[in-house]
């Protein structure tokens, strides 16, 4: 009776774990799966057609140094306003490596990451 209880119990925080673990957000397309070696997690290929699809403040994909990010979350939070938006949909890399940007973007930018540009 005790090994039924115990058990019945571990299945129960394994549920609630599996209930409470967040979902990652779906982007709408689904690109080709693919390993990234560089930070050893699955990512995606978007070509450039696709990327200049989400060109819009509630839809903004940039590239930088062929990695794409969904920074949608962060258009209306962007300190430059919508600057942002001068490359949405597209090669954002020569302002993202401006003046204007103090070191922390670097390590930020990482949390928008989605995939890679296909070649």
């Amino acid at each position: 009776m005790l090994l039924v209880v115990v058990l019945a119990l571990l299945l129960g925080f394994l549920v609630a774990f599996v209930l409470m673990t967040p979902r990652h957000r779906k982007t709408g397309y689904e690109g080709k799966a693919q390993f990234n070696l560089n930070n050893d997690k699955a990512s995606k290929s978007y070509s450039r057609t696709e990327v200049s699809l989400h060109n819009k403040r509630t839809d903004c994909w940039i590239i930088i140094e062929n990695k794409v990010y969904d920074v949608t979350s962060y258009v209306e939070e962007h300190p430059g306003g919508d600057a942002i938006l001068a490359h949405a949909g597209d090669d954002s890399t020569e302002g993202f490596f401006g003046p204007q940007h103090a070191t922390r973007v670097f390590d930020m930018i990482e949390d928008f990451y989605i995939g890679d540009l296909e070649h």
